[in-house]
């Protein structure tokens, strides 16, 4: 009777393993506002003024300074929004960041220069090539834990600071 019991527990446990999944499901209060501070390491996720979330981020390899042109390895300064979802990122999951904007585009335009895209809050690198303090190519990333809960919280739409 006893291997019975103990059967069934490990059956109910691998069957419960096998439900767990990246896509959380959020039902808090709105995020109305996210702001990442460059020098500080630190992202935090708002509603209205109220800190809902906050986390210790990685950024660009060349973390000081306003991201000008593609292959500086910095990340943006400024206000951005929130503008798409990859549930497929090499990076866990990710959400886009809407850098480039107008300015970015003109000032790297006046220089002969591009400048740059593909900007993203997202996790760890699905194959193990770069991490460590400040290893993206300009991007803000986060623990796989963690964005899984950012994926879920944060709508596209919803505005971004990033300070120096």
């Amino acid at each position: 009777m006893r291997i019975f019991k103990f059967i069934a527990i490990a059956l109910i446990v691998i069957g419960l393993s096998g439900c767990s999944s990246k896509f959380k499901t959020y039902n808090g209060p709105e995020v109305t506002h996210v702001v990442v501070n460059k020098g500080a390491r630190k992202m935090y996720l708002l509603h209205h003024e109220k800190v809902l979330e906050s986390y210790k981020v990685e950024l660009g390899f060349a973390p000081v300074g306003h991201k000008t042109q593609r292959g500086d390895g910095k990340t943006p300064e400024g206000t951005y929004v929130i503008d798409r979802r990859n549930p497929n990122s090499d990076f866990h999951l990710s959400i886009g960041i809407s850098y480039p904007n107008q300015a970015d585009r003109m000032q790297a335009r006046a220089r002969g220069k591009s400048p740059g895209g593909d900007i993203f809050i997202h996790g760890q690198p699905n194959k193990k090539t770069g991490t460590g303090p400040d290893w993206t190519a300009g991007c803000i990333s986060v623990k796989n834990r963690e964005i899984e809960w950012v994926y879920a919280m944060v709508r596209n739409g919803t505005p971004i600071t990033i300070n120096p």
